[in-house]
């Protein structure tokens, strides 16, 4: 227990220091260290315990640190050790450490003893442990001479090491003569002290090899106990052997070994003792005689045997407890137990504890006139007791000084002077050992300084948490205060916290934190302070994770991975397979945001991880991938419990390969009727190795089995043994039998035949069955082979038949066969449809009426009446052309139909017929009829073919289908704007016999849509339209023909164009080598007219324009022919003015005519014609 000050203002004392005082770390700054005074500090030392090799030199370590760099002596046991006075002994450079050169001859024991190393430096002296320095030994095994042992079936036996003492002890083992470890069981074991026990001994354990050995783990030799001989007899065979043995050997007994109850050898005794210290480790054993060989087993009283620190070794006869604890203490039973009865045995742990540190001295750095406290807590089992030292002098002995006092585990220092610094020894020890620690009381003056390094950038994810650094030093210790960006406010409130070492911490750092900050350390001597910048930065986030993927073998797979990151952070993706990196094969492709494997293998199957890193921070996500494939081959079929007509088959199934099977394909060949052709036979459930299958009859059955996933079918298994099965007679008939005539006097009998499977048997044959029905009472039959119809000849016309197939082979016949009706062949009908009417109904339908032929006329089954008309020629002088006939059918039950389609104004005849199975009968007296007028069809054609200021001429032809006597045309017209609106409507009524008409008085410039349509005395007929417009400019209108359709105008216009062509490629090459042509002085004469602009008074224009292209909205080419040239001609001639009217349209020409003249004509539209003319 932590060892407390009894007394009360003590306690209240130190309570108020320990408020008061922060120890002063000295930080382990290189320049600040070689800066500061301070006292030795013991770095490495050799252990306590130091067991050396007496073949190596003897090196005892002794390092410290300090400033000044400290100098080092020895004591050894108890005395100075002068080192100087034995030539062997060296201390290393700059070190304590002692090197001990035995390399002459020289024995290590004369150096075994008790040391102790001193560190000292004008501020303190630090000791090291007590370090007893002993030589490791290995002695030799005593000469003995071990006589052979002769031990009867079934009895326990020892076989004795007893090794040599060794330091440390030697590793027990036991081996023969070939050096190999004789096996060892829980019949026969090593207990701990090396003794080989034998619960009961067994003739196998006879043999003259048993050897002990023991290894010395320093000098790592290994000794060797004389062979150890055993022979294990039975009791008949030992009278035999008595006498030979009687002389020289030790006989354990002569009565037979029986079964016994378990008896321990060790421990001997019912109860025993153990005690252990602290943190080392129990070994407990329980040996026990027995036959049978008994079980150990353990428990602890009142408390539960620690699973984790516990294990159970040798075959259960050891516990051993790992790192003991108080907690351990307590009592430990072991049971032995076999049929004839159990034993157990007591063991009473209890456990001591060598000192240990609860609060170990720490080094006090103060500022003169300061206070601090050291203390030195330690606990153990006895209580330790505490002794100080200073400089390695008992405190009692060292000089006196006023601000120390010493409080039992505690010193207390107070108004602490310059010089007074020391190194301050506490011991802790007890009955089983000893602990000694140095601490160092210095007294520094130093104003405060910062170590952190200046202008530190701090890089943080945003919501993590921030901490910036302000290592300080300085005695008295500095306070620390922080700003942000300026020095006008100190930070504070319970965003940040204060740490007692100078450092900031911002729990959430957020976008507004990002800044400079600065901290600054003050004591009574001084200030200092130190700028750092922080700077939060987006976190890294997957936005869009790789998903779950299940692919085929042999497949390719990607896997996506999109993140975001902070900009200004650089970011990595790595991409892992199970947590190791990717194998290394050309088919894993890395992208920037995917993960690519081509060519899927099933070793490719895992968990792939794509890991998203920066400087700052990282996100991962990760999915399976699961590679699937057809399921293996089925494999083993076996064929089991064959019956006459069944048979189980069972099989292995194949891997599934990831992908569950859903179920087994069983097939079948047939060797004798159609060997190499498989045919499937049943299915079953995927979870199923076995079907019973239900066989035909003559049959040479093999088998073999698919198994389906959701990838597809595994390849077939390898077919199991052929199974025969016996002939029979047949067991079905053949289906889809039917009976018809193909001739008026035959019967066709048809079936469809038995497949050999259906057979059953050899010699297949069909017995044929017929007899007319309601007439014949004995059934007429005929038995016939390969074949799948019957012909009956001599029939009566169509009268039904019963008809039956029955299937028979060698073994006997099928069931008995259902009969079915069929009836005998027709016969062309002999009679035509009566009384036939024709109801015309309008220009285009007419109906037709019959009376129905007579039953017996139809000589077969009557399917229906069949019309046949067609157009005659029409009743207009104009048109006589002969229609296609044509059909329509009705039903057998109708006598009334209609005509539709028919061409109005026509004569048509008609023909009415009656039709069965075997065709048609004798037509109906023709009959005709004609079909009214109807409205016609749309004009032939329809233009315009003149065109003037104020009028217009159409023309249009007749339509081609009149459809009756033409009575005349409608003819409508109507304006239309440049918004595409309709104008009132105007109608003339025209004859039939006007084939065009001009209309006057219209307005200039104006588009019009016309309309006409024929007339009959039933109405008028479809529309047709057409669009012009009038002119604006009667010299545009050619009064002669279009000169664009002229053959010498094309071949004028294609010459000219040529010459163009021409001139424009010399041109060209005179351009590229830098020369001058008419045109380009021009050019340099008058500026170039693109970009010359326009002038206010004369209209003139330098600009393209490109309103000449616009188009008049809705307008169409007129019907003359005639081709409207747009204004870009006026690119192709240089000089005449040309003017615009006020809303930019073209008013003039390129014939170089006056202002006068262009001023008289600007009313007229631009002639097409008159300016190719002008060009010319």
């Amino acid at each position: 227990m932590m060892d407390r000050p009894k007394d009360g203002p003590l306690a209240l004392l130190l309570l108020l220091l320990g408020h008061m005082i922060s120890a002063l770390e000295v930080p382990l700054d290189p320049k600040l260290l070689e800066e500061l005074p301070q006292p030795p500090t013991i770095t490495h030392q050799s252990p306590k315990d130091y067991i050396v090799d007496p073949r190596e030199n003897i090196v005892i370590h002794c390092e410290a640190k300090g400033k000044p760099h400290p100098s080092f002596s020895w004591t050894r046991n108890g005395m100075h050790f002068d080192i100087d006075k034995d030539p062997k002994v060296l201390m290393r450079p700059g070190s304590g450490t002692l090197v001990m050169d035995i390399s002459g001859g020289e024995r290590s024991e004369a150096y075994e003893g008790i040391y102790q190393c001193s560190a000292h430096n004008e501020l303190g002296t630090a000791v090291s442990n007590s370090i007893v320095i002993r030589q490791s030994r290995s002695p030799l095994w005593s000469k003995e001479r071990i006589s052979p042992i002769i031990a009867q079936k079934g009895q326990s036996l020892i076989l004795h090491c007893r090794p040599p003492a060794g330091l440390p002890p030697p590793i027990i083992f036991w081996m023969d003569n070939n050096f190999q470890r004789l096996p060892q069981s829980r019949r026969v074991s090593q207990a701990l002290n090396g003794d080989l026990y034998f619960s009961n001994v067994q003739p196998e354990d006879s043999r003259s090899d048993y050897i002990c050995y023991a290894r010395f783990p320093h000098t790592q030799t290994i000794q060797q106990k004389q062979p150890i001989s055993v022979r294990v007899l039975d009791m008949d065979s030992l009278n035999d052997t008595l006498a030979d043995y009687l002389n020289d050997t030790d006989l354990f007994s002569d009565k037979p070994a029986e079964e016994r109850a378990p008896v321990f050898m060790v421990p001997s005794e019912s109860v025993s003792s153990k005690m252990v210290l602290r943190g080392e480790v129990l070994e407990m054993e329980c040996v026990a005689d027995g036959l049978p060989t008994p079980a150990v087993s353990w428990v602890k009283r009142n408390s539960e045997i620690p699973s984790g620190r516990a294990s159970f070794l040798n075959f259960n006869k050891t516990l051993r407890i790992m790192d003991v604890s108080e907690a351990d203490a307590g009592e430990y039973r072991c049971f032995a137990k076999n049929r004839h009865g159990s034993v157990h045995h007591s063991i009473r742990v209890t456990v001591n504890a060598a000192p240990y540190w609860i609060s170990a001295p720490r080094n006090l750095v103060l500022a003169p006139k300061e206070m601090g406290i050291i203390t030195c807590r330690a606990a153990g089992h006895p209580k330790p007791s505490i002794r100080w030292l200073v400089n390695g002098l008992p405190i009692e002995d060292a000089p006196k000084d006023p601000s120390r006092r010493v409080e039992e585990d505690t010193l207390i220092f107070s108004e602490v002077q310059t010089g007074s610094s020391a190194v301050y020894q506490c011991n802790a020890s007890n009955l089983y050992g000893y602990l000694l620690s140095n601490a160092f009381v210095n007294i520094l003056a130093e104003p405060p300084r910062v170590l952190t390094l200046p202008n530190i950038i701090y890089q943080v994810i945003r919501n993590k948490p921030a901490l910036l650094e302000c290592v300080v030093f300085g005695s008295p210790v500095p306070t620390i205060t922080w700003f942000k960006d300026s020095r006008s406010s100190m930070l504070e409130g319970n965003a940040y916290v204060f740490h007692e070492n100078g450092a900031l911490e911002i729990h959430m750092s957020q976008p507004s934190n990002s800044g400079k900050y600065t901290c600054v350390a003050r004591n009574n001597l001084g200030i200092s302070e130190n700028h750092v910048y922080l700077e939060v930065k987006e976190p890294t986030r997957i936005l869009r994770p790789p998903e779950y993927q299940v692919v085929q073998r042999n497949r390719d797979v990607v896997f996506e991975c999109k993140a975001k990151h902070d900009p200004s952070l650089v970011p990595t993706m790595t991409w892992l397979k199970d947590d190791r990196e990717l194998p290394d094969d050309e088919r894993f492709r890395v992208d920037s945001d995917r993960l690519t494997i081509t060519d899927v293998t099933e070793s490719d199957a895992g968990t792939y991880t794509c890991i998203m890193n920066t400087t700052l921070d990282q996100d991962s996500a990760s999915a399976q991938l699961t590679v699937v494939e057809q399921p293996g081959v089925p494999t083993d079929l076996e064929l089991t419990d064959p019956g006459a007509r069944s048979v189980q088959l069972t099989w292995t199934p194949g891997d599934e390969h990831n992908s569950p099977i859903k179920k087994f394909l069983i097939q079948y060949e047939d060797a004798l009727h159609q060997s190499g052709v498989w045919h499937n036979l049943t299915e079953v459930p995927g979870t199923k190795t076995t079907a019973h299958l239900k066989l035909s009859p003559y049959v040479h059955y093999s088998f073999r089995v698919l198994a389906l996933n959701d990838v597809g079918f595994s390849h077939p298994s390898m077919p199991s043994r052929q199974f025969r099965t016996s002939p029979a007679a047949p067991d079905e008939n053949p289906t889809e039998v039917k009976g018809h005539g193909t001739e008026h006097n035959n019967l066709v009998i048809t079936w469809k035949p038995l497949t050999p499977l259906q057979a059953n048997g050899p010699g297949l044959q069909y017995k044929v069955m017929w007899r007319q029905l309601d007439m014949e009472k004995d059934w007429t039959s005929v038995s016939v082979a390969n074949v799948s119809k019957f012909v009956v000849s001599g029939t009566p016309t169509f009268v039904p038949y019963e008809v039956m197939v029955q299937a028979l082979n060698d073994y006997g016949p099928g069931p008995k066969p259902s009969a079915v009706i069929g009836y005998s062949g027709e016969d062309f009908p002999s009679a035509a449809p009566g009384n036939v009417r024709i109801l015309v109904l309008n220009s285009t339908l007419a109906e037709v009426h019959w009376s129905p032929v007579s039953l017996e006329s139809v000589r077969g089954r009557l399917q229906g009446y069949k019309v046949h008309y067609s157009r005659e020629r029409s009743l207009h002088r104009h048109n006589s052309h002969q229609g296609k006939q044509r059909t329509e059918i009705f039903s057998p039950n109708k006598t009334s139909g209609m005509l539709p389609d028919l061409l109005p104004y026509s004569v048509y005849s008609l023909r009415v017929t009656a039709f069965n199975g075997r065709g048609e009968g004798p037509s109906s007296v023709p009959q005709r009829f004609e079909m009214p007028e109807g409205v016609p069809g749309t004009p032939s054609f329809f233009k315009v073919s003149a065109i003037d200021l104020d009028s217009l001429t159409l023309e249009w032809g007749p339509p081609h289908e009149r459809n009756g006597r033409l009575s005349g045309y409608t003819f409508k017209y109507q304006t239309v704007n440049s918004k595409n609106d309709l104008g009132l409507l105007e109608e003339l009524d025209l004859p039939s016999n006007q084939s065009s008409f001009t209309l006057h008085n219209l307005s200039h410039s104006t588009r019009y849509k016309f309309y006409i349509s024929a007339r009959t005395q039933r109405g008028s007929g479809p529309t047709l339209t057409e669009e012009a417009v009038t002119i604006l400019d009667r010299a545009m209108v050619s009064p002669q023909v279009d000169i664009a359709t002229q053959g010498w105008f094309i071949g004028l216009m294609s010459a000219i164009a040529l010459l163009i062509l021409i001139l424009l490629i010399i041109c060209f090459i005179k351009r590229n080598k830098g020369g001058k042509y008419p045109v380009k002085e021009k050019e340099d004469a008058h500026g170039d007219p693109e970009i010359q602009p326009m002038k206010e008074d004369d209209l003139t224009f330098g600009e393209y324009s490109d309103e000449d292209h616009k188009p008049l909205k809705g307008s169409r080419t007129p019907s003359s022919g005639t081709v409207k040239r747009d204004g870009s001609d006026d690119s192709l001639v240089d000089s005449g003015d040309t003017q615009f009217n006020e809303d930019g349209s073209f008013i003039g020409q390129y014939s170089g005519r006056s202002d006068r003249d262009a001023t008289h004509d600007s009313s007229e539209p631009p002639s097409p014609v008159n300016a190719m003319n002008s060009i010319v």
